[in-house]
């Protein structure tokens, strides 16, 4: 009944914005009540890491009406705060790291709410191939759309661009004016403003950073998309694509995206201008890691002596390739970078992990290969799953023969452990 409740709510908002484009909403955050922030809680994960404040969903739960109603109460005074962010940092594929944010359990449910009420207006306004942190969107349908417009447009080039930075230099006074062009809801701005200027907790150092949404908060996949639709997708659709001399099209993915060109030229004009209009919006394209990429089919591409190129966009290298029946085909196989890292991140694991039991160590190592060919499970990229699941047989064999001289474990003992303890097998997930 509750969630009926607010379903109608939301219902009634996305029908108001799909009827009026133009339509500025002016008050929403009145709708956010005790009903609202339970279906809020209850669309929050509950597994993640506790913010600053230590608190986990588990503990929060324990009073959990108490807590929602004073959490209301808060929000409606002018009381609510928000907390700084704790800062972790994680490892990249170039050796770098990058930042990621962990809010409290209890501001990740103020965020759901507020994002709740962003995508019943913002969705009818995100266009389709906007593929990231969107319901009935992923990853997956992205590489999808990738491969079909490249086929089925005859596309002969591809703009592969990298922005920098992106989610730590959007600019604050830029969002808020994008917001407001739809939402114009001083409590819902000011709700906003109070998760940009948080500051963030790195070890015991404070700071307020100027610019930049907090990697790993709830509400930033929403603001990063609200930024980059009136930055790259509305531009793209609007003005760019009517001046193309042949046909064109975009698939982003969050920061990710690519755009695919029939006409050579084409290509040209919007590398040339595509910097300029980020620097316009305060952001920066990578000057060395975006390139023009010739991606045509290799039967045509051959007649005008072109060679042939790769790129790389989620986690894939995109392809050209004869199938089992002869014909050419775009295929998608593990990014080296994404493979070393994943073979690395399950060496370290085992390493870390030889003295638990071998059960626990079983059950763990099953759950990160299936959570690797989940992903990466897709037609034609087998032999990479297959390396996979190898260094992982591998490396278990390795850290197991040295947990202790009178544990050691050879060879021929190593297989009959397997035979007791198998590791998941590569399969596909996601056939063409």
């Amino acid at each position: 009944m509750r969630s009926q409740t607010v379903s109608t709510k939301l219902q009634r908002i996305a029908k108001q914005a799909k009827q009026n484009p133009n339509h500025v909403f002016t008050n929403l955050m009145h709708l956010i009540d005790v009903d609202f922030l339970h279906v809020a809680y209850d669309l929050t994960r509950k597994d993640g890491a506790s913010g600053i404040d230590g608190m986990t969903a588990k503990e929060y739960a324990e009073n959990l009406e108490g807590n929602l109603n004073n959490l209301l109460e808060r929000m409606k005074s002018g009381k609510y705060f928000a907390p700084p962010v704790k800062r972790v940092w994680i490892d990249k594929e170039d050796g770098k790291q990058r930042p990621l944010g962990i809010t409290t359990f209890e501001d990740k449910v103020v965020q759901r709410a507020v994002v709740m009420l962003l995508s019943a207006v913002y969705e009818h306004d995100f266009y389709d191939f906007s593929h990231g942190f969107r319901p009935h969107h992923s990853a997956h349908h992205a590489l999808h759309e990738v491969r079909e417009r490249c086929r089925l447009q005859n596309i002969q080039s591809i703009v592969d661009a990298d922005v920098s930075g992106y989610f730590d230099n959007i600019d604050h006074e830029l969002l808020r004016q994008f917001i407001k062009r739809r939402v114009n809801d001083g409590t819902l701005i000011r709700f906003v403003g109070k998760w940009l200027n948080a500051g963030v907790m790195d070890g015991k150092s404070l700071s307020y950073p100027v610019q930049g949404t907090p990697q790993g908060g709830v509400i930033s996949p929403m603001l990063a998309n609200i930024f980059l639709h009136n930055v790259l997708d509305d531009w793209f659709v609007k003005e760019v694509s009517p001046r193309m001399r042949a046909r064109c099209f975009i698939v982003r993915y969050a920061d990710d995206f690519i755009i695919g060109c029939e006409s050579q030229s084409d290509a040209n004009r919007i590398m040339e201008v595509l910097p300029k209009r980020f620097n316009r919006f305060k952001l920066t394209i990578h000057p060395q890691k975006t390139k023009l990429v010739t991606f045509a089919k290799p039967s045509y591409s051959n007649q005008f002596g072109k060679e042939n190129e790769t790129f790389d966009f989620l986690g894939f290298t995109h392809y050209w390739a004869k199938s089992r029946r002869g014909y050419w085909v775009i295929k998608k196989k593990t990014m080296k970078k994404r493979l070393r890292r994943s073979v690395k991140a399950i060496w370290d694991w085992c390493r870390i992990n030889r003295h638990k039991p071998l059960p626990v160590q079983h059950r763990t190592l099953c759950q990160k290969l299936e959570g690797h060919y989940q992903y990466y499970g897709v037609t034609g990229n087998y032999k990479a799953m297959a390396k996979v699941a190898q260094r992982t047989t591998e490396a278990w064999n390795y850290w197991l023969s040295r947990r202790s001289h009178k544990s050691y474990i050879n060879w021929d003992g190593f297989k009959r452990l397997l035979a007791k303890f198998p590791l998941s097998k590569p399969h596909v997930n996601h056939a063409i």
